[in-house]
């Protein structure tokens, strides 16, 4: 893998049921750089996300992600279901798994998800906990940090994504940007090298979409390599260094974003453009 890249896939297939999701993706993303990634709904968007931190398990091809390298080939590793990685560690009767991941796997899989943080849509702050308390939770129970320690550095994300003043509020006390901001410095409080984002916006009021997105352009300026899923052009346009369109389980284009807008090369592209501009 190229040192120039902080993540690299080569060859990445995914299926489901049996159904080919993703068709040999290839992806690289330099340290520093705001990723967004279109396309139609059920592309494959998604599935690639979560297999870029194990939450799928990628069926063949090789990622490499902040110096851990995950590779298979179907040949030799039988498909993995979803229960099968929620239960990484736990021993499962099912017939479906009758093959496991190797231990020096599993043990790349825990180090990879350390190292990439993720936002999903629903967003999964815990609804009896504070704020202040759903942030300290991962770092005290995961990564064995003191509780004085987890707090400062929470204090100090909240701050950052301009939730300062709203620690001792419970999620259902937050609005929908609120909790997103939220559920960003919980993520961040793992210290990540990546941020990946599955359609952070989708649920939000028009205007409450700004300042979610004010948030990752900070953290663009501070260096965070960050990839966002959305459907939203002005997102893609407005925050993003380069652009992937996918189709099919494919990337069909990836360009800097200046070119992906004036100029795309596939008129898969172009036709997915005027569709949404339209």
């Amino acid at each position: 893998m190229s040192s120039d890249y902080l993540i690299s896939v080569r060859g990445l297939h995914k299926y489901h049921s049996g159904i080919h999701v993703l068709k040999g993706i290839d992806f690289d993303v330099r340290a520093g750089e705001f990723i967004s990634i279109i396309g139609r709904s059920g592309c494959g968007k998604t599935t690639f996300l979560r297999c870029l931190n194990c939450l799928e398990i990628l069926d063949e091809g090789t990622i490499h992600i902040a110096g851990i390298t995950l590779s298979r080939n179907r040949q030799e590793k039988a498909y993995i279901s979803k229960f099968k990685i929620r239960a990484m560690h736990k021993k499962s009767n099912s017939q479906e798994n009758d093959i496991s991941l190797d231990e020096d796997f599993r043990a790349k899989v825990y180090a990879l998800r350390l190292r990439v943080g993720m936002l999903f849509q629903s967003l999964n702050l815990f609804p009896h906990l504070t704020v202040l308390e759903n942030i300290t939770l991962a770092p005290v129970k995961v990564k064995n940090e003191t509780k004085s320690q987890a707090t400062l550095r929470a204090v100090q994300l909240l701050e950052k994504v301009g939730m300062g003043e709203f620690m001792e509020r419970y999620p259902h006390q937050l609005s929908g940007g609120q909790a997103q901001r939220v559920a960003i410095a919980r993520a961040l409080a793992m210290s990540p090298q990546v941020m990946l984002y599955d359609e952070p916006t989708s649920a939000l009021d028009p205007e409450l979409v700004g300042e979610v997105i004010d948030v990752m352009k900070n953290l663009h300026r501070e260096g965070m390599t960050q990839i966002i899923v959305t459907h939203s052009l002005n997102i893609a346009r407005n925050a993003s260094d380069r652009v992937a369109y996918m189709e099919d389980g494919k990337i069909i284009e990836y360009e800097t974003t200046d070119k992906f807008f004036s100029s795309p090369k596939d008129q898969r592209t172009l036709n997915y453009l005027k569709l949404m501009i339209d």
